[in-house]
This record gives C-alpha cells, sequence and structure tokens, in this order.
C-alpha cells in the first residue's frame, strides 16, 4: 500500500471512531535466536489478525544479553477500528507501554460502545480470575468459585439484555 493510500485509509478510520497507537513490547528468552521469531510472530500472526485491526508496521531491536537472559523490544503502530477494539488487544497482549497517536484531540463514545467496552473489560477480568485462581486453589473450593463466576455471567448478561429492552 503506497504511503498515500495509507494515510487517506487512517483518515477516513479516524473520522470513524478510530485511532492510531503505538505500543511497546519487550520479551525476554535465554536463546537469542528465538527473540526475534517471537517478535514477527507476535506482529504478523497475532496483532495483525486482531478483530479490529486495520493495519500494523513495527520495528524489532537487536536483541541484548544480561546476566544471560537476551532481551529485544519492538515499538508497533496499530490503526484500531475503534477504542474498544484497542481495550481489548492491550488486555490480551499487555504491551510495556501504549502511546495514542491519533486522534489528537478528543474521543467520542455513544453509551452504548461505553457499555459494551466495560462489559467486554468485565469478562476478561473474570477470565483472569478463574485462570489465577485455578492455579492456586484446592479442587473443591475450585468448583464453588467457577459456579459463582457462572452465576455472577449470567446475571450480567440478564442485566444487559434487560438494559437493552428498556432504552427506546
Amino acid at each position: 500500500m503506497a504511503k498515500n493510500d495509507v494515510e487517506k485509509l487512517t483518515e477516513e478510520k479516524i473520522s470513524k471512531g478510530g485511532m492510531l497507537i503505538r505500543m511497546y513490547f519487550d520479551m525476554q528468552e535465554k536463546e537469542k535466536e528465538k527473540l526475534q521469531p517471537l517478535m514477527l510472530d507476535l506482529i504478523n500472526e497475532r496483532l495483525m489478525k486482531e478483530k479490529g485491526v486495520v493495519y500494523v508496521y513495527g520495528s524489532i531491536e537487536e536483541p541484548v544479553e544480561s546476566h544471560g537472559v537476551y532481551t529485544t523490544s519492538g515499538v508497533v503502530t496499530v490503526l484500531f477500528e475503534n477504542l474498544q477494539y484497542l481495550i481489548n488487544t492491550i488486555f490480551k497482549y499487555a504491551p510495556a507501554g501504549i502511546e495514542v497517536l491519533r486522534p489528537e484531540k478528543e474521543i467520542r463514545l455513544k453509551p452504548s460502545e461505553l457499555q459494551s467496552m466495560l462489559m467486554d473489560m468485565s469478562q476478561i477480568a473474570v477470565d483472569y480470575s478463574r485462570y489465577i485462581l485455578e492455579k492456586i486453589m484446592k479442587p473443591e473450593d475450585l468448583e464453588q468459585v467457577k459456579r459463582n463466576l457462572e452465576q455472577r455471567a449470567e446475571i450480567g448478561r440478564k442485566l444487559a439484555e434487560k438494559a437493552k429492552e428498556q432504552k427506546p
């Protein structure tokens, strides 16, 4: 895609709620040769294929050794369709840093967009909690927590449906 085409696409998406974001990632590995392929996989095979990602480009630093461990970093620029996709991606990949490049002034959200985003964030928090609990709890205690989380998720779904029905 020519630079002019990228700029046009970026302008179009940002005018419709898109966001151009710079993300910073770092990785560590004992084997130097594994680092750059891992970072390339993150950029080309994972981030690029995330829902709501329009395009991705980035650069990867040469690995540096310290105390027997190699470290590399990547600077990745991503155009997202909207804030919700950005937040979901941040939760999923946990970048070391984030910089909002565009829009430069303000971000407007419809209440329904905010509600959907908050519901996604709540589900991600539940998923993380479940993962952590599964790794540290006794099986019998874990089963009770799972039942409680499932009930909570069901209540959340019902409340969200009820809220949608009440809107004019």
